[in-house]
């Protein structure tokens, strides 16, 4: 990380500018504030950024129809309010859009509970974030399998059988006629 080796870094100082969301997210059930602030430990009670974390991942509208807004016990465990698998979905972003400025973000699939709108307003939202965060040399990784999202990356990896098999731009990538050119045609197919 900027020209020092990752295992002179020791593993907190490393972890404290990573920060992602999952396909296979936890659902904390614990009030919404600490759900969403567990993503910077360091700013757990922040209330200020846990509200800019949860409006960055369209999530303001969910905490604003519970309850005790921010103080919502979440999930059943404990007597709270069971959420929709997608509004689990939008509290994991948030909680993975705490830090303000990670070095590394990873997204594996962080929209697949969503419809497709909401789907394509937080993919443009991640891409512009991106385009800010690149300028500090940071670096986002996108997994996914929907390749109408994907194309609008810098640059596309494709891994099968757990090996890259091609890599370049979406551009380069239809050219090549390739496993991503298949695939990226097939899916626009269904869209037709």
């Amino acid at each position: 990380m900027d020209g020092v080796d990752l295992r002179e870094l020791g593993p907190s100082d490393w972890a404290a500018v990573c920060t992602g969301t999952l396909q296979d997210f936890l659902k904390l059930q614990t009030p919404v504030a600490e759900s969403v602030g567990a993503g910077d430990l360091s700013r757990i009670e922040d209330t200020v950024r846990i509200r800019l974390a949860l409006g960055r991942a369209g999530g303001a509208g969910i905490v604003d129809a519970l309850p005790d807004g921010l103080r919502t016990q979440l999930g059943r465990t404990f007597g709270g309010v069971e959420l929709s698998h997608g509004q689990w979905q939008r509290i994991a972003l948030a909680r993975g859009l705490m830090r303000e400025a990670p070095l590394l973000l990873v997204l594996d699939e962080p929209t697949a509970a969503l419809d497709p709108q909401a789907e394509h307003d937080l993919f443009e939202l991640f891409a512009e974030q991106t385009r800010d965060s690149t300028e500090r040399g940071a670096v986002t990784v996108l997994v996914s399998h929907r390749f109408s999202t994907v194309h609008m990356t810098d640059h596309i990896v494709v891994l099968s059988r757990g090996r890259v098999v091609e890599q370049g731009s979406h551009a380069e990538l239809l050219a090549a006629g390739g496993d991503y050119a298949d695939l990226y045609l097939t899916q626009a197919l269904a869209y037709r």
